[in-house]
């Protein structure tokens, strides 16, 4: 039995064996019939075979004989068959085709043609125009003009404030120049509870410290402040500072 068995196996690895292809020489055909290894043919040895490139036919036909074929203008040949006629042909039919698509004429670049007309551009101001203002100013006429400014010129001395009229209330630029008293120092007494949290609370309701200022005065302020808006006693409501004024008269 195991005799049969064998024998089957044999068969089999024949059998693939037979089936399988053979495997091509990579080697076959491929540069010379020697192998890389041996030695250099000696000197002046003629290797024949045949050329890479066939040889190509040259016509000997005279150049005078050569006749062109008739083309479109559309239509395209080697450059050895153009002429003068055909480049001019090929010319003029180019520019009637991009006359005939734009609907413009071609423009011929040459230092002779007119510069063209600009539409649409106002252009620069007659002020701006140098040959404009060459033609009626002068060097000397600047001068009489920057002469003439100068003579017009008017200074005008600083004259003291005008005095208020009328009954309008007190005035926080007059009260800041008359103060003296350094803005945080105690000169007025104030009595009452959380003054100062109640001052944070009305001061609030002005825009700015100048208006509340204002206010302190006309409601009986600096001596008193009905309003709660000193609460330290110096004579300013709001952190009002008469300093900014005093400077300002100064500089």
């Amino acid at each position: 039995m195991r005799g049969i068995v064998s024998l089957i196996s044999v068969g089999s690895v024949l059998a693939l064996a037979a089936c399988t292809p053979p495997i091509p020489d990579s080697g076959a055909e491929a540069g010379f019939d020697t192998s890389p290894f041996d030695a250099a043919p000696p000197a002046g040895t003629t290797i024949l075979g045949d050329p890479l490139v066939p040889p190509v036919r040259v016509d000997s036909t005279p150049l005078s004989a050569l006749t062109p074929a008739p083309r479109s203008p559309g239509s395209t040949s080697s450059a050895g068959s153009l002429n003068s006629d055909d480049i001019a042909s090929e010319t003029a039919a180019a520019l009637s085709a991009a006359q005939v698509n734009s609907g413009q004429a071609p423009l011929e670049a040459s230092p002779s043609n007119p510069a063209p007309l600009v539409v649409g551009n106002a252009g620069i101001s007659d002020e701006n125009d140098f040959g404009a203002v060459s033609s009626r100013q002068s060097i000397e006429s600047d001068a009489d003009r920057l002469a003439q400014n100068r003579s017009q010129y008017q200074q005008i001395e600083p004259t003291a404030v005008p005095t208020r009229q009328g009954t309008a209330g007190p005035n926080v630029v007059s009260y800041a120049l008359a103060s003296t008293n350094p803005l945080g120092n105690r000169i007025y007494s104030r009595t009452g509870l959380n003054l100062r949290a109640k001052s944070s609370r009305n001061c609030a309701g002005y825009r700015s410290s100048d208006l509340a200022q204002q206010a302190f005065l006309e409601a009986g302020g600096p001596k008193r402040d009905r309003l709660s808006l000193d609460p330290d006693g110096d004579g300013y409501a709001c952190a009002w500072d008469p300093l900014l004024f005093q400077h300002a008269v100064q500089n």
